[in-house]
C-alpha cells in the first residue's frame, strides 16, 4: 500500500480528533494530507502494517512515505505544513519529545471526558470525500 500524500490516522469517534481533522483541512489549502479513521478498513490495515497498537497510544498517527510519527511529533509535523501561521509551531520540535509527549498524552488520555465521543465515525461532506481513504 503506497500513497503519494502523507496520511493522518485519527480516532473517528473522538470529537476532539474529528474537530482537529476539520481544522487541518481548513488550514491545508494545498490539500497536502489524506485522512483515514483508525476504525475503517484502510486505517486498520495501516495500523497493522506499521505495527501500531492504538490500545497503547492514544494518538493521531502521521504516515509520510515510510516514516511513522506519533504524538506531539506527528502534531508538529502536521502543523509545519499548515497555512495561516500554524507552521510556526514547528519550532517546538526543538523541545525534546520526552518533555512534549507527556502534555500530549495528558490531553489524549482525557479527550473523551473533556470533548466527548460519538457512537459513529464522522462522515465528511461530498466535497471533502476525496481527502479520505476508504
Amino acid at each position: 500500500m503506497s500513497f503519494e500524500h502523507p496520511i493522518i490516522l485519527f480516532d473517528g469517534v473522538c470529537n476532539l480528533c474529528t474537530s482537529s481533522v476539520q481544522f487541518i483541512i481548513r488550514n491545508d489549502p494545498k490539500q497536502h494530507f489524506r485522512f483515514a479513521s483508525q476504525q475503517n478498513i484502510v486505517g486498520i490495515e495501516l495500523l497493522t502494517k506499521y505495527h501500531i497498537d492504538i490500545n497503547k497510544t492514544d494518538s493521531l498517527v502521521l504516515i509520510d512515505q515510510t516514516m511513522v510519527y506519533q504524538k506531539s511529533t506527528a502534531a508538529l509535523k502536521i502543523a509545519k505544513q499548515l497555512s495561516n501561521g500554524w507552521s510556526l509551531f514547528y519550532i517546538f520540535i526543538l523541545v525534546p519529545a520526552f518533555i512534549r509527549n507527556p502534555i500530549y498524552d495528558f490531553i489524549a488520555t482525557n479527550r473523551y471526558k473533556w470533548f466527548g465521543k460519538t457512537a459513529v465515525c464522522w462522515v465528511p461532506t461530498p466535497a471533502l470525500k476525496n481527502l479520505f481513504l476508504d
